[in-house]
């Protein structure tokens, strides 16, 4: 069957994403493609056009160009969001850089017919070609975690990287909004935060820890459980991005249910908060959420990029510099504009089980900021 594209708004209360298109039958097959030097009706021509111009992705007219650098790109998220983020629109140029095998998924990955300009960069040598003029940077870079790893491994491993990346950051892109996606984010956050006051660079407006994952997934559940469709379902996400500091505030879901019992939004909680694990022992041990992962990326790195171009009311929650609670950092309904975050918004009224939940996730969370601002401020 014909298919067609077509353009689907995205605003922050819209629950479901397509980075670029839906896709819906056509009830009429395409014309031929015009013949050069034949003579075509207006209305055959004009049908022609708008053929070419649905087959050729392209964007709207005036579009601000954007440049979006993944960094991490030849890994199990990297790939998948590298093709997501080349579907979508509101790009222009897509950097991908990694350690290795970079190239091969740039070419890859540059054959998809939509209008991004794809670039592959490998080594540090290439990094500052990798960066300069990005007005996003993405980083999934670093090790997921597998069977058996603390999160003490995790960090040990992924700290140092981040470090790396946010000098280079504070160096060839300043200005960029940078989305942290490599764990354990409650950590990685306050370390590109320090590299960047060092470097005098560091806008609190400007850097992001990814947490729409969880979102995602307590959308996903929450539908599930009440029975209601997942594309009209809200649910704010807060605290941070590890274990207990995950509360979904499922008493201010939306649509409302009275089907849930108190323990199913416990255990709508507790799933939420393990979604990660779920993932990695169902992978047993052979990989971690990476597709589901690259895609609440790709969801939040479209919410910046409206925001920059000034679409008004756009808001997704995320990891950032706060006075939500008495936490220098903390995840939370933020809306975007066209400096980053325009607005960090408050928690609402929360449930006495949220409330309880707020309470216990705070040492926690406390702890790994503290820890990952230690480790910013060695040597």
């Amino acid at each position: 069957s014909h298919l067609s594209i077509r353009r689907v708004p995205h605003s922050c209360t819209d629950p479901s994403f397509l980075p670029l298109a839906s896709l819906e039958p056509r009830s009429h097959p395409p014309p031929r493609n015009p013949i050069p030097g034949s003579t075509m009706r207006p209305s055959m021509m004009r049908s022609a056009a708008e053929l070419l111009r649905r087959r050729s992705y392209s964007s709207a007219s005036g579009q601000p160009e954007r440049k979006v650098a993944i960094l991490g790109a030849a890994g199990g998220i990297g790939q998948p969001l590298a093709l997501l983020m080349k579907l979508n629109p509101l790009v222009s140029s897509l950097s991908l850089y990694d350690i290795a095998a970079t190239p091969g998924v740039a070419a890859d990955v540059s054959h998809i017919n939509s209008p991004a300009l794809v670039k592959g960069f490998v080594g540090e040598d290439q990094l500052k070609e990798a960066l300069e003029g990005s007005d996003v940077v993405i980083i999934p870079a670093g090790v997921p975690r597998k069977p058996g790893m603390t999160r003490d491994d995790l960090f040990n491993i992924n700290a140092g990287i981040v470090k790396n990346l946010a000098a280079a950051i504070a160096k060839y892109c300043p200005n960029a909004l940078v989305n942290m996606i490599s764990n354990p984010v409650n950590s990685t956050v306050p370390i590109a935060a320090e590299v960047f006051k060092k470097a005098g660079t560091y806008d609190e407006k400007r850097l992001f820890g990814v947490t729409t994952l969880d979102v995602v997934r307590a959308k996903t559940f929450y539908a599930g459980k009440a029975n209601v469709p997942v594309t009209d379902v809200n649910v704010p996400v807060v605290g941070g991005h590890a274990g207990i500091t995950i509360l979904p505030l499922f008493s201010q879901a939306t649509p409302q249910t009275n089907a849930l019992s108190h323990e199913d939004i416990k255990a709508l909680t507790k799933r939420t908060q393990d979604g990660g694990t779920e993932v990695v022992e169902a992978k047993a041990g052979k990989g971690s959420a990476t597709l589901s992962m690259a895609y609440a990326g790709a969801v939040f790195a479209d919410a910046c990029l409206k925001g920059l171009n000034g679409v008004p009311d756009i808001v997704e929650c995320s990891y950032v510099q706060s006075t939500v609670t008495e936490l220098p950092f903390f995840a939370s309904k933020v809306k975007l504009g066209k400096n980053g975050v325009e607005e960090v918004l408050g928690l609402g009224e929360l449930s006495e089980f949220e409330k309880e939940g707020l309470e216990n996730l705070k040492g926690e969370l406390k702890s790994s900021i503290e820890k990952g601002i230690k480790f910013a401020n060695q040597n």
